[in-house]
């Protein structure tokens, strides 16, 4: 999955917080927000993730944060977990979610397309096989923009 250089340097300063606090690092976005940048951080555990341990590493990471100086201006941080929709950093993070239905967005076309639709129905090295129903889609990882799973109630 595509990540920009500073949100690759954000993830490898925030990962050692996270984990020495007892929690899975998802991944983080950071898009700017006007004058502001956002740091989003999705973190997880074995029980899932409350409001308290969210707070928990908003305060470690934003001290961290803080004492690095590494964001330019004023940001605001958010930590929450992945949810049910959660989004994918990772192809390692897919593995179990074989057989539901994910929609991908890709930063390079296939066929003239950038947004699919479908069923998760293999991970390979490289990336995924989605079935479209109609067809098997092979989609490169190095070239996903974004990849969330869509809860079906």
């Amino acid at each position: 999955m595509r990540q920009n250089a500073f949100e690759k340097e954000l993830a490898e300063l925030i990962r050692p917080e996270v984990e020495s606090l007892g929690f899975s690092f998802w991944g983080l976005t950071s898009p700017s927000a006007g004058k502001k940048r956002v740091i989003r951080i999705y973190i997880d555990g074995p029980e899932g993730v409350n409001i308290d341990d969210c707070a928990q590493v908003s305060r470690q990471v934003g001290l961290v944060l803080e004492v690095e100086d590494i964001i330019n201006g004023a940001f605001n941080l958010e930590v929450s977990s992945p949810g049910l929709e959660r989004k994918f950093f990772t192809l390692e993070q897919l593995v179990g979610y074989e057989g539901r239905t994910l929609e991908v967005k890709l930063a390079i076309p296939v066929n003239n397309r950038r947004n699919f639709k479908g069923v998760l129905k293999e991970i390979t090295p490289s990336g995924i096989v989605l079935d479209m129903k109609d067809e098997d889609v092979r989609l490169d990882w190095d070239t996903v923009k974004e990849a969330k799973l869509v809860h079906e109630f």
